[in-house]
């Protein structure tokens, strides 16, 4: 007997339904890693991703492991015993940030942020007078706040500037070369619209030709991968590891996907989707927790009403309706819920049923 079970609507942090074509682009026969034709995939995927980065970096890939390998990647071949890292904290991926330097050996200066409120690139500025990195999330997926990443580069002086663009690319402007950003990490399970996986990567000459020789990391070495960048530098390919070929696939549906309804369009359907939530929340008489005008329209955080038990309204959302919305993290794990509209999830009929259904839940539970 087959069993059917009902589609999940996951608006939480987590990954978003994938677009249809990135589904099915995991269906496709196999390719091996090595095959002319996926190596020609690569080469386009590559193309794609400088697109969503904003980037003419040569050194754009999708690695091939979730984002929170694009952050390690990051480190480990930018940093090491007693170099100095200045991070921003505003929220838990600044924390992460912190924690993975610290494991390269790096000295790790916090300039901490209240969770909810944005980076604040002066204060950022002034926190160590020559560091090596510099580090931010754009748009941080624990509150959900976008900072400033121009900001930031604007002040790095020869600091390498680190960004976290998990949650913002493919669903808002990132522009890593005009805001200069020297290595960039992201998912592809938020506004991408791909199952988790791969993590978008880029870096520019700059940072890579101040990286670690011989970082602590095989796997995440970025002087051995220089093979993928064949279609932008014209050299050969070098084996490393067996790559994801099936989500390297999907990837490529999930990116032409976006760039046939344009870049442009993405941004204002994720903006308009945002704020039609965000205006119906408040409308309902709940709070929002992210700091007005900076606010993700991807990711609503919302604050628990008083004597409303989260844990069982989220409860009730999955069970009455398969709706899977986030908790909040921390020290909010009780008190915020987080609600994405990423991907194909950001459209009007979604921010009417979670309206709807959150209403009930509210009620009910």
């Amino acid at each position: 007997m087959t069993s059917i079970v009902p589609t999940r609507h996951l608006f939480g942090p987590g990954p978003c339904n994938p677009y249809p074509e990135a589904t099915s682009a995991l269906g496709l026969p196999l390719l091996g890693h090595l095959d002319p034709e996926f190596i020609a995939r690569m080469d386009r995927v590559a193309d794609g991703l400088r697109v969503l980065w904003g980037t003419r970096n040569a050194r754009t890939l999708p690695l091939s492991a979730t984002g929170s390998a694009g952050m390690e990647a990051a480190f480990v071949n930018t940093v090491t015993d007693g170099d100095v890292a200045v991070i921003a904290v505003n929220g838990l991926f600044g924390e992460r940030m912190c924690e993975v330097a610290s494991r390269v050996g790096a000295e790790v200066v916090r300039v901490d942020h209240e969770y909810g409120t944005p980076i604040d690139a002066e204060r950022v500025a002034a926190a160590h007078p020559n560091p090596t990195v510099i580090a931010g999330v754009h748009a941080e997926t624990s509150t959900g706040v976008v900072s400033d990443i121009a900001a930031l580069g604007a002040i790095k002086g020869e600091a390498l500037l680190i960004t976290d663009a998990v949650t913002s690319i493919g669903g808002m402007p990132v522009h890593a070369d005009d805001w200069g950003i020297d290595i960039g990490y992201a998912g592809t399970q938020k506004c991408i619209g791909v199952a988790p996986g791969l993590a978008p990567f880029t870096i520019s000459d700059r940072a890579f030709e101040r990286r670690i020789e011989k970082p602590s990391s095989w796997y995440l070495d970025l002087g051995l991968l220089g093979g993928y960048t064949t279609g932008a530098t014209g050299g050969g390919r070098t084996y490393h590891h067996t790559a994801p070929v099936a989500m390297v696939a999907s990837l490529e549906a999930g990116i032409n996907r976006i760039l046939a309804e344009g870049l442009d369009a993405v941004t204002e359907r994720h903006q308009a989707a945002g704020k039609a939530l965000q205006d119906g929340i408040q409308t309902m008489g709940l709070e929002l927790f992210a700091q007005e005008g900076s606010r993700l329209p991807q990711l609503t955080t919302v604050k628990v009403p008083e004597n409303v038990d989260s844990a069982k309204v989220r409860g009730y959302l999955l069970e009455r309706f398969n709706i899977e919305i986030g908790g909040g993290v921390g020290q909010y794990a009780n008190t915020v819920w987080r609600i994405g509209l990423m991907g194909p999830n950001a459209n009007p009929g979604s921010v009417a049923l979670i309206l709807s259904s959150l209403k009930e839940a509210i009620d009910k539970a």
